[in-house]
């Protein structure tokens, strides 16, 4: 992968990731962090809405296919362990539900995929 490609993925996560994050506000989620990095992983987007805290692994891919199968189970045991340490460090919100989504971007609207995957007990 050139220089050149690495800069237009990662302006491409950026924008998804923008487009991901108004997605969610107009759904009624308030946002409590974007690219929540810990030394156990990153989480691309915390959202929180009533009682739910929503952990969302951002995907931009040219279709929507693609983006769907980007999701894999060894990177959200990253964000499941990156989100036990949020939890952790802003224990006023131990008391919610904790939720894994996505969100596939492929076009102009992302696809919001609530509760995706669950973290072991």
């Amino acid at each position: 992968m050139t220089i050149e490609t690495r800069r237009q993925a990662h302006r491409l996560g950026h924008a998804a990731e923008w487009r991901a994050v108004w997605r969610l506000r107009l759904a009624g989620y308030s946002i409590l962090a974007r690219r929540y990095k810990t030394k156990l992983g990153e989480i691309d987007i915390v959202a929180r809405r009533g009682g739910v805290l929503a952990f969302v692994e951002v995907k931009a891919r040219a279709d929507m296919e693609r983006a769907t199968y980007s999701l894999y189970g060894r990177q959200f045991g990253r964000v499941a362990a990156a989100a036990a340490l949020f939890v952790a460090r802003h224990p006023h919100y131990a008391g919610h539900s904790l939720r894994f989504d996505a969100m596939l971007v492929a076009g102009l609207w992302p696809r919001h995929l609530p509760d995706v995957w669950r973290a072991p007990e």
